[in-house]
């Protein structure tokens, strides 16, 4: 069985023990073990500060990028090799592998090139300087430095590729060493990027490290300058930050949690329509794409009562173009979970919905998911969202979606959909100017991101599922209350803001202002 290692120290060490058992979701079949068991990572995190920082440091925005835009291409080089891994060990289509491995290289170039464009600097001027005394000589000038620490990713399941390269982008262009650690069970194409990675040699030494495995005691070496990005559930963020070496340092968390999104219908919107089909495409999307295992997948849909029938027969129709089984199936469009681990909770998590909802396309299925991961498309019907406080309450991350009833108006869309505590992305159906302002300033307060979908972007939306890296991703409350991406927006997590007074003269010359 394959071995998985971690890259410590500028090093490929193995753990002892056995470890952690990587399957096959579709067969369930062991494919590889990764264990960190005996791994120092106290000297790994030090290693990576002493070595790494400075190094990243030393480099202008533009070499940081020219090191990020090199990786991309590196990994697109092995694009072929990375879409197998990841069907292997995720279940995916070659489509959706396409999505995540595709996701990952375009970040890192559109990175790359956001640091060709920062130039020459190391640090960033934040704002214009200001007078901050009676003369204009006394100056002050805020600026962004980077942090003297180690930037540690602890990744997700579902995007072993694209969560990779979006925290380490950031991170690197900002002049911060980073370490990765991917989700175990999906960690195959992590360590085979990971390879590549250390291969290419474009990153300084000391600069980039990969944990396999589990976190062990990671965490209780952490310092006040180093940064902890998670992606995950909620109640994995909520141990992050409660460790007692996080609050003692104050170390910086960065948290994208659970998210049950939302789409709000408007009552202008006619079965057949431009808007409507958009509508109906993106949630087809949103329900099969990644098996429904995406963090920002649609879990709450928000219709006008006289448009729930019409939804769900033509959700019946666009989900039967969509066949569920093996991913290596040409005929198939949508693949199992990603591990068989998942398949008991999600079964269950439909089991309880079922309590609250009607079961309108699909079915709950049976078994344990031992011998494969797949669970098809459900869609639910909730007559009473206002009651029924568990549809707003329990994410279940798989293919499913609950269709509800509202009256139409914008401020109780807005309403309903903030019942769910912070969401990563909302998105509003309607050609109604008024409605979509209104509506629009109800979820701002609630969601990291809103699309408005409409006629005028019915062939341009890229559906609210996809993360741009131009555009913010994260969300307030239950959603973990992070920012992650957002081109310049993205590196503010990994430097420090320093105000600087004194001789205007002497500020603009140290600062070459």
């Amino acid at each position: 069985m394959l071995e998985l290692k971690s890259y410590l120290q500028d090093e490929w060490q193995s753990g002892s023990g056995d470890g952690a058992t990587l399957f096959n979701p579709a067969n369930g079949e062991a494919i590889a073990r990764a264990s960190t068991t005996g791994l120092d990572l106290g000297a790994a995190l030090s290693f990576a500060r002493k070595e790494g920082g400075p190094a990243l440091r030393e480099l202008s925005f533009a070499q940081r990028g020219e090191i990020l835009t090199g990786l991309s291409k590196a990994i697109h080089s092995h694009r072929s090799e990375l879409l197998e891994i990841s069907t292997l060990n995720t279940g995916t289509t070659l489509k959706d592998s396409k999505f995540d491995i595709d996701g990952a290289t375009g970040t890192l170039a559109a990175y790359g090139a956001l640091g060709a464009e920062l130039g020459e600097r190391t640090f960033l001027l934040d704002g214009d300087g200001l007078q901050v005394g009676r003369s204009p000589r006394f100056h002050g000038q805020h600026i962004q430095v980077p942090l003297r620490g180690v930037a540690i990713h602890i990744n997700a399941f579902n995007f072993p590729a694209w969560g990779f390269a979006e925290k380490l982008a950031c991170s690197f262009l900002a002049g911060m060493p980073a370490l990765t650690k991917p989700a175990t069970g999906t960690s195959l194409p992590s360590h085979r990027i990971a390879e590549i990675v250390v291969d290419s040699g474009l990153c300084p030494a000391g600069s980039w490290s990969f944990l396999c495995g589990s976190v062990g005691d990671l965490l209780s070496h952490t310092t006040a300058q180093d940064v902890v990005a998670f992606t995950g559930s909620a109640q994995t963020a909520r141990k992050i930050r409660s460790q007692d070496r996080i609050v003692e340092q104050s170390v910086r968390v960065n948290a994208e949690a659970d998210s049950l999104n939302a789409m709000v219908i408007g009552p202008d919107v006619e079965p057949g329509s431009d808007t409507w089909d958009l509508f109906i495409r993106e949630l087809t999307r949103e329900i099969t794409q990644k098996s429904g295992q995406k963090c920002t997948a649609t879990r709450r849909v928000f219709l006008p009562p006289n448009l729930i029938d019409p939804a769900v027969e033509a959700l019946r129709e666009s989900l039967a173009e969509f066949p569920a089984g093996l991913p290596t199936d040409d005929s198939v469009r949508m693949g199992p979970l990603s591990t068989p681990d998942q398949y008991p909770d999600v079964v269950e998590g439909l089991r309880q919905l079922a309590g609250v909802a009607e079961i309108a396309i699909g079915s709950i299925p049976d078994g344990d998911g031992a011998n494969g991961a797949l669970i098809e498309p459900v869609v639910f019907v909730c007559k009473d969202p206002a009651r029924a406080s568990l549809v707003h309450e329990l994410e279940v991350f798989g293919p499913c979606c609950t269709l509800m009833p509202y009256s139409g108006d914008p401020i109780q869309g807005g309403e309903m959909v903030a019942r769910a505590n912070g969401c990563l992305v909302a998105t509003s159906y309607s050609d109604d100017l008024s409605f979509c302002r209104e509506l629009l300033f109800e979820l701002a307060p609630w969601n990291g991101r809103v699309l408005l979908g409409s006629k005028r972007i019915a062939e341009h939306s890229t559906g609210p599922g996809i993360v741009l890296p131009q555009l913010v991703h994260g969300g307030p409350g239950r959603a973990g209350g992070g920012l992650e991406l957002g081109g310049l927006r993205g590196l503010k997590l990994y430097m420090q803001t320093c105000a600087v007074q004194g001789s205007r003269p002497m500020i603009e010359k140290i600062l070459d202002a």
